[in-house]
Order: C-alpha cells, then structure tokens, then sequence
C-alpha cells in the first residue's frame, strides 16, 4: 500500500479540512441566527494507537457517519456532555417550552440532528474540494469516553494510520464544543489528493 502524498499537495489536505469546517459553521449560523466560527486545531496522519492520548478525557456525545462512496470512511462528529446539553436546547426551542420536560429520546433525536448536519456540511466541503459527490449513511448515535469512540471507529477501517482533524466550534451565545474526526480509507483518500491537479502561477 502506499500512503506518499506528492508534497505539492499536502496544502489540499488542510485546504480540505477548513472547507468542510467552513459548511459546518455556516450550517450552524443558519440554525442559531448567530456567527458561528469553526477553526480546525491540528491536522495529522496518526498512529491509531496514539490517538487515545491526544484527546481530552471525558464523556462525548455525537455521531458517526458511514461515506458511502471514496474516499469512503467514517467521519465522528462529537460533543461534551455541556455542548450536548446545549444543543439540545437550540434545537428544541421552538418546540418545548421547559426544558426539564424533554425526554432522553428527543434529547438523544436532538443532537444526532445536529451532528448529521454538522457532518454533511463537513463532507459537502471535501465534495468540492474532490470535485465529486460523496453520499452518506445514516448517522449511528454514539455515547462513550472520547478514546473509546475514537479508537472504535479508527480499527473499523482497519488502517493503522488515520488522518486526524481536530476542530473547535464556537457559537457566542452557547459556547458550544465539537470536535470532528475524518477517518477515511487512507489508500483511496491519498490516491484522490495526488489526483488533484495543482496549478502554479
């Protein structure tokens, strides 16, 4: 298998990370009125047994996204409990005027909304970037300590490397959190950015 990305395009990796960013905080301004910014903290090809030790500890709540077309993988948007909380209430306040009355189901409903909106504005961004259309499962809810998901969902594509993106999502109202994680099948995805034409001035 080989995993060399031509030099030239390693600035399409990162170009890739804040496009698909860039679809999640505009899904998110459009859903809160508000200015949602999203900045991606780091960029890695990483070692599956590493990742564990680059996350904060904690509980996360979120959803894992199947693509069903290359660069294939999956995609895990997740949130702490707080931002969970949080979104829950966004996305129910039209709905429910006390909060305390929201069942776990809607709560759960809530957020894997969220997250499914938030991981289609994400894959949207590398469609254009691709220059293709990439389709998608249902979103699987997911609810586990940080590392357990993470780690779970790196062996299901069974790579000993993943590609790492960590962001921070900020709304100024809810001081929500979110972390996005692309696992996609390393081979396809680095044969699609060597594919990508560069153009030099």
């Amino acid at each position: 298998m080989t995993l060399m990305v031509d030099i030239r395009k390693l600035s399409f990796i990162n170009e890739m990370a804040k496009v698909g960013t860039n679809g999640v905080a505009d899904n998110m301004s459009k859903l809160t009125g508000e200015d949602a910014q999203m900045e991606v903290t780091k960029t890695n090809f990483i070692d599956v047994d590493d990742i564990e030790t680059q996350l904060e500890p904690g509980k996360r709540v979120g959803v894992r996204v199947r693509l069903l077309d290359p660069p294939h993988g999956h995609i895990l948007i997740l949130f702490p409990e707080a931002s969970a909380k949080k979104i829950t209430a966004i996305m129910l306040r039209d709905v429910v005027d006390d909060m305390s009355n929201v069942s776990g189901k809607m709560a759960r409903s809530a957020v894997e909304e969220m997250g499914n909106m938030m991981a289609s504005g994400f894959i949207d961004g590398w469609a254009d970037v691709l220059g293709r259309a990439i389709d998608i499962a249902a979103p699987q809810l997911v609810y586990a300590p940080a590392g357990d998901i993470v780690v779970r969902t790196a062996g299901l594509g069974g790579d000993d490397l993943a590609l790492f993106f960590d962001s921070d999502l900020s709304v100024p109202s809810y001081q929500i959190e979110a972390e996005i994680y692309a696992f996609p099948d390393l081979e396809e995805f680095v044969e699609m950015v060597n594919g990508i034409e560069v153009h030099t001035a």
